[in-house]
Order: structure tokens, then sequence, then C-alpha cells
């Protein structure tokens, strides 16, 4: 197996490292302290060809394989977890479009991404259904040649800045089969009856924006529907190895920030007349810091691999790589605080942050106890 990236793949990586040193560390501190959106960082992310990389090159993309998402994520997130996901993240839920949508679809909502024009979501969660997508409610009902729909979304990434969104709707709530009456429908966000209040007081990545949204009688014509209808459900479930993998690499990133930052902090803290790099208690939290870390790298560029590969038991693999990567990352964080001593409690230091943003990759896309459930039925071969 060559565990080697190519000179692309490596020139991919400097170059998104120069852009988050360059032009989101600077102003870092005062959009977590803010809770604001980055709205100007994610235009320049635009121009560089970061919001929606894995886009088709026909749609404004440059195709990257989900490996060099990977990489990209990795280097954001190190720098700053909260900015990252917001450039990472203005195209989510375009995978339903990609996949399943029409050429018109394709054509009206891709390329404003990749412009850095518009940002878009996906409407999945609900204050009742979280990892139990089957228990959506969000209803949409066909009226002549248009889908009106009712029902709210919580913990919507981009939900007040999104310009459009795809949502999971139930469509079909006689459905025998508990799997099926699901579909995709897209929702702009000037429609009628939509409203978004956004979420504030969250314990990390506070410069992407979360909010609810609620649909009141809201309107959209037929051929808003992604795919086929009923069938929703079973189109989701072929992202989730794609977004856990992206989310496995989003706590590699936060991981390696910390890694730095801890040995940097370790090499120039003096204490008792040395540096504390010298005393063997901070060199082994280093060592098992940057192993763990590397670990978890490994895995996820597997399951990277393998999403690109169409590899056999990649559910497996990127349940592995979500639940290993996301514990390493606040494992790391909370060893880089601990080595920042006093100074890591204060956001004096970045590792400060880096400590409460790490705890999300424990949660969304599937908790870490959700993963565990995933690897072993996969294991067992239980199916859903």
């Amino acid at each position: 197996m060559d565990y080697s990236l190519t000179d692309e793949q490596r020139a991919i990586r400097e170059e998104v490292r120069r852009f988050a040193e360059n032009e989101i560390a600077p102003v870092a501190v005062e959009y977590d302290e803010a809770e604001a959106y980055p709205a100007d960082v994610v235009r320049k992310a635009a121009e560089m060809g970061l919001t929606g990389a894995h886009f088709p090159v026909e749609y404004g993309g440059v195709g990257y394989t989900s490996l060099e998402n990977a990489i990209v994520t990795e280097e954001l997130f190190a720098v700053d977890p909260g900015i990252g996901l917001c450039i990472t993240s203005a195209g989510f839920g375009a995978e339903a479009i990609i996949s399943f949508g029409t050429d018109d679809q394709k054509e009206r909502f891709l390329p404003p991404i990749t412009d850095g024009e518009s940002v878009m979501g996906a409407a999945i969660s609900e204050p009742q259904a979280g990892s139990d997508v089957t228990s959506v409610r969000t209803r949409a009902e066909k009226d002549g040649d248009e889908w009106v729909i009712n029902g709210s979304k919580m913990w919507i990434t981009n939900g007040s800045v999104g310009d459009y969104f795809v949502v999971m709707c139930r469509t079909d709530p006689d459905a025998d089969d508990r799997y099926a009456g699901f579909s995709q429908i897209i929702v702009e966000a000037d429609r009628d009856g939509f409203a978004a209040e956004k979420i504030t007081g969250k314990m990390g990545i506070r410069a992407s924006d979360t909010a609810e949204l609620v649909f009141d009688d809201v309107r959209v014509p037929a051929e808003n529907l992604v795919g086929t209808e009923g069938m929703g459900f079973l189109q989701l479930m072929q992202f989730f190895d794609e977004t856990r993998t992206a989310v496995a690499a989003q706590a590699v990133g936060i991981a390696k920030g910390a890694c730095e930052r801890a040995l940097d902090y370790a090499r120039e803290r003096e204490q008792f007349g040395r540096s504390i790099g010298d005393f063997q208690a901070i060199q082994h939290k280093l060592a098992e810091m940057h192993t763990a870390t590397e670990a978890a790298r490994q895995l996820t560029y597997k399951s990277a691999w393998s999403v690109d590969n169409d590899e056999g038991q990649l559910t497996t693999l990127a349940s592995m790589a979500k639940e290993f990567a996301s514990n390493v990352a606040t494992d790391v964080a909370d060893e880089a605080v601990q080595i920042h001593g006093g100074a890591g409690f204060v956001n004096d230091h970045d590792v400060e942050r880096l400590y409460r943003d790490a705890k999300i990759t424990q949660i969304y896309e599937g908790t870490t106890e959700v993963q565990k459930n995933i690897i072993a039925r996969e294991l067992l071969g239980k199916g859903f």
C-alpha cells in the first residue's frame, strides 16, 4: 500500500494551510467571541476554489477526491474549526443534488456555491429526531404542481445565512416500510412561510451558523423534489460514509492544531530554569498526543480512500474513523490545555478554543455511541 501523497496533494495541503494562516488565524478569536458568520472569509475561500471543492468541474468545482477534501479539511480545522466549518459546509447538502438532482437543479444550485454567491444547508434533524432520522415529522404534501411543507428543523448548519436547503420531509406517512415515505426537497430561504432563528450560546464552532428552521405552509414547485419521491431516507444513507469521513478529518485537524500549539508552548515555556519540554511528563504527553493523531489520520485517510475507490466495508471504516478520530481530538485538545496550564484556560491561547470545538465531533453526523452501534451492526451483518 502506498502511503505517500502526490505532489499535487502536498501542494494542496501547503496552499490551504497558507490561506488559513493568512486569512483565518488573524480573525478567529473575533468571530468566535462574536458568534458571527465570517462571510468575507468564506468569499475569499471561494475564490481559491475551497467552497464546493468536490463539486464536478462543469458546475464550478475542482473535483477534489474525498482524500483531497480530507486534506483541505484537516488544514483548515488545524487553524480554526469554526471558520473551517463555514468554508467546508458552504455546500452542505449538495451531495443529494449532485447524485440525484436534475440537470436544471444542478445548474441552478451548484455554481452559486462555488462562486461564493450563495450558501446552502441540509435540513434533517428536528427537536425530537436526531440520530433517528425515521422520526422526522416535517410534512410535505402535494397540492397541484407544488409541495406544501410544514414542520421545523433544529441544529441546522448555515440555518440563518443559507440561501437554500435540502429538506428531509415525510411525504407518505402511511408507508408500510419505516424507511420509505421520505423525500428530499429543495427549499429556498426567501419562500413565504420560511423562518430561521439563529441559535447562540454554543460551546464551540461559534463562527459557524446554527439555527432552527420553521416551515409554515411553505410552497415550492414540484420540480424542487430531489430524485425519486419516497426515496429520501435511502438517498441520505448513501452519503453518511462520506460525511462521517469528513468529520473524522475535522477531528484530525483539531488534534493536529492542538499538537502543534502544545509542542510550541513546551519549547517556549520555562519553569525551574528550563523549558517544560525538558521534563519527561511533558515529553510523554507530547509523544502520546502525536502518536494518537497520526493513528487517527491514517484511519481517516484510509476511509477517504475507500470512499473514492468504492472499497468494501466502507460503512464500518467511516464509523471507525469518526468514532476514533473524534475521541482523539477531545483527548489531545484536553492534554494541550493541560500542557499550557493556567494559560490554556483563557483565550489568550488557541488551545482553549480547540478544546471547546473538539467536542462537537463526537456529536454531529451521529454520536460516538451511534458509531459504535453501526460498527457492531456491520460486523454482525444486521443491516439498518
